[in-house]
């Protein structure tokens, strides 16, 4: 079934009335007024419903909370003395559905007054009294109808005609639309909570109307396309496994043993995974650190022809040193939003390989906003005949709104033409032959929901991360004022924007990508001379800055460690996304509503309240002290962040965290001949506090930020001990504060009697 055949059913079409905007106080604006009931019932012959508002004010305030309707009639009573208010409801209806038919109700004898700026942003009149409300009705309702058979995307809408055929299956899965759970108690219960029509969606790849995800042919392949043109791609494949599978088929599809892949440190763990299973030999891009520990970009200078050249030249693993690598990978935007010139990188990194992937997983929104192009792969700007093939793998499930598992991989040709069939073969590799159709169906929504309306979408996000920037710091200038000795918690974010402080800085101007690139002469970002717009910050990832670390780096005498912050407020019901030891890290995605940021405002300021006033933790953390009474029973809330953060400096934690993650440690042979180690298994687990020397046969990766540590095959000798230390200094961490221990994939934790932890890692046997 083509897109144009897809068809809202009548149930469905019910849930999107008709808005009429109609003057409902003053008795003289009759043009919809005095018929309105009239249309109305002629409009529920036609199974369609209305919802009646009486402003413009009372109708901004329903699209603002509403997106679903099918059509909206304003009447011109309501415009006449209210333009600007009636053309900004108007753009309103256009940035959040773009395609809703919008007309304007009036009487033919005032036809003459309606400004050019109203006839070109409406669809059509409706005019009254002159025109019967059935004929009204009638034309609303095609109108309706045509604008309803265009809002569901190929997928999606082949899914709800098929779910809605109430067919019997003879073919997987074996629920069969639901009805086997409905055979037993405990099926029953997951039916009632899921709901049969997730259910009945549940197919196989054996409905051949939908098309199949394996050969990407009928709907699915409509889907693909389209998701190709919104984003900006040559070609789209949907994934159901994730980023983390979409990144190992991307390098599946282009690498094979031995060959050289420059591979950002930086990088997500299922690339290095891919590593392993392609047997590349890695050469690493060696991201910034600055001195809060913040992880940055690769800088330029790592990706000239010169630098690629030398890391060939120097590594132990690559046999062939006058091949070129074939692959280059870098993160964008990093975990900490930092996002680069793409347009940049690309043109520098053409010089060296033949195809560059940007791991986008949490930066799917890019496009769809001026302020962040010429920063993300599928750009809008110029494109030149010798630059790489470019790959792009979104986690469309992260900050868009699609079903956890979704991802699309976006690939368009440069240097090395693409051929969607041989591609398909790595693909296969990495996905299930059966695979969910409902998470298909949430990224073929999610693309028709950014081609509707991603203006509008990221406008909103970035607004709120701005307006919560900006209150931030005017609480901390405010409680400076009344107590110069008090304290608040930081953002990592400009100081000023052209030479204005950046809490009274016009929030217009920081919709601008100028006002959020690290300038070289600035040192709020502590990364140095990085060019003048080779990088810049995402506003939507907010990063919180705890006392207890100067800007520079320097340890304090006291402080109030992130892990402590982000636990009281999980009690809170505030969940952030990611916890350093003095910074948080928040995200302004699509889904955050106007004013949510409130909530947290108020729990930090709670928080602090209860560390001034060192209440005890049996009130401010129950749950802590009814799991650890031994430990925390008696303390308050200020006692237990000054122990963690003497703590962590008599550990030198931070130092050595900054230090383990500036030396690589030294490659020994390649990730795929030290798992085949294991596979053998000539390996064996040691203690943390003896692998100095030792060749790991596992990815060692702390969470967060989740970048690997060390990968298989790489040792820590005795000048890389740095490494070691900052594993030490956690393992001694988690001893002395129980509840808030760390989370290090390939570390597993053994307990002595008193149940306090040794790290143990798994090393190539000697």
């Amino acid at each position: 079934m083509s897109h144009s055949q897809t068809r809202l059913p009548v149930d469905l079409a019910q849930r999107f009335p008709v808005l009429i905007v109609a003057n409902t106080q003053e008795h003289h604006d009759s043009i919809i007024l005095r018929s309105a009931q009239a249309i109305a019932v002629a409009l529920h012959e036609h199974e369609l419903e209305v919802e009646l508002v009486g402003s413009l004010e009372e109708a901004e305030i329903a699209v603002s909370a509403n997106s679903a309707y099918c059509c909206a009639i304003i009447g011109w009573g309501l415009c006449e003395n209210k333009q600007d208010q009636a053309l900004q409801l108007i753009q309103q209806i256009r940035q959040r559905t773009a395609q809703l038919p919008i007309m304007l109700g009036m009487s033919r004898a005032h036809q003459s007054r309606v400004p050019l700026a109203f006839v070109e942003n409406i669809d059509g009149f409706i005019w009254q009294p002159e025109d019967s409300p059935e004929f009204i009705a009638g034309r609303i309702e095609a109108a309706a109808r045509r604008y309803l058979d265009s809002i569901l995307p190929p997928f999606f809408g082949a899914l709800v005609n098929f779910a809605g055929t109430h067919e019997y299956s003879w073919h997987t899965p074996g629920h069969t639309g639901g009805t086997a759970f409905m055979k037993t108690a405990v099926g029953r219960a997951f039916l009632d909570f899921y709901g049969e029509q997730m259910l009945r969606s549940d197919l196989s790849v054996s409905v051949g109307e939908l098309g199949s995800l394996n050969d990407h042919s009928g709907p699915i392949d409509e889907a693909e396309k389209y998701a190709a043109r919104v984003f900006g791609a040559d070609f789209t494949f949907f994934s159901v496994g994730g980023s983390s599978a979409s990144n190992e088929i991307v390098l599946h599809s282009a690498v094979t043993d031995g060959d050289a892949v420059l591979v950002d440190r930086n990088c997500h763990k299922s690339l290095n995974y891919a590593l392993n299973m392609s047997g590349a030999v890695p050469l690493y891009l060696r991201p910034r650190r600055n001195a809060r520990g913040l992880i940055g970009p690769v800088p330029r200078t790592e990706l000239t022809p010169g630098a690629v050249a030398q890391k060939l030249a120097e590594s132990p693993l690559a046999t062939n040193k006058t091949a070129k690598p074939v692959l280059a990978v870098l993160t964008n935007s990093t975990y900490d939003g930092l996002c680069y010139n793409v347009q940049t990188t690309t043109r520098e990194l053409s010089q060296s390989v033949d195809r560059i992937h940007y791991d986008e997983a949490w930066y799917a929104y890019a496009r769809f906003n001026p302020l962040y192009e010429g920063r993300y792969g599928m750009h809008r700007g110029e494109r030149h005949a010798d630059d790489a093939t470019v790959t792009v793998t979104h986690s469309t499930h992260k900050l868009l709104a699609a079903l956890s598992q979704a991802s699309m991989i976006h690939i368009r040709s440069g240097k090395v033409p693409v051929k969607p069939a041989l591609f398909n073969e790595a693909f296969m590799m990495h996905t299930s032959t059966s695979p969910q159709y409902s998470i298909i169906a949430s990224t073929d929504v999610s693309a028709k929901m950014m081609n509707d309306a991603g203006g509008y979408l990221t406008d909103e996000s970035i607004g709120e991360a701005i307006a919560f920037r900006q209150a931030m710091v005017r609480l901390n200038n405010e409680i400076q004022q009344r107590n110069a000795k008090d304290w608040w918690f930081g953002v990592w974010q400009p100081d000023q924007v052209d030479g204005v402080p950046f809490a009274d800085v016009a929030p217009h101007v920081l919709r601008h990508g100028d006002a959020w690139v690290l300038k070289p002469t600035a040192t709020w970002h502590g990364f140095g001379d990085l060019g003048s717009d080779y990088c810049m910050l995402d506003p939507i990832k907010v990063t919180v800055l705890t006392p207890g670390q100067t800007l520079e780096g320097q340890m304090e005498n006291s402080g109030v460690p992130a892990p402590l912050v982000s636990s009281f407020l999980s009690s809170r019901g505030i969940v952030v996304e990611k916890t350093e030891p003095y910074s948080i890290l928040l995200l302004f995605s699509l889904g955050v509503t106007k004013g949510k940021w409130g909530s947290l405002v108020a729990g930090l300021m709670e928080f602090k309240k209860h560390y001034d006033g060192n209440s005890p933790l049996e009130q401010v953390m129950p749950d802590l002290v009814d799991s650890h009474g031994d430990r925390y029973s008696g303390m308050g809330l200020k006692d237990l962040a000054e122990e963690m953060h003497q703590d962590m400096l008599a550990t030198k934690m931070l130092h050595n965290m900054d230090e383990a993650y500036t030396l690589l440690p030294d490659p020994v042979s390649s990730p795929r001949d030290t798992f085949a180690k294991l596979v053998k298994g000539e390996i064996e687990q040691i203690a943390v506090r003896d692998m100095v020397g030792r060749t790991v046969a596992v990815q060692i990766v702390p969470y967060p930020p989740g970048i690997p540590l060390m990968m298989p095959g790489e040792k820590a000798g005795a000048d890389k001990k740095a490494i070691v230390d900052y594993l030490l200094a956690m393992e001694a961490f988690d001893g002395r504060f129980p509840g808030f221990e760390h989370d290090n994939h390939g570390v597993e934790i053994e307990r002595d009697s008193q149940g306090q932890p040794t790290y143990k890692v798994y090393v190539v046997k000697q």
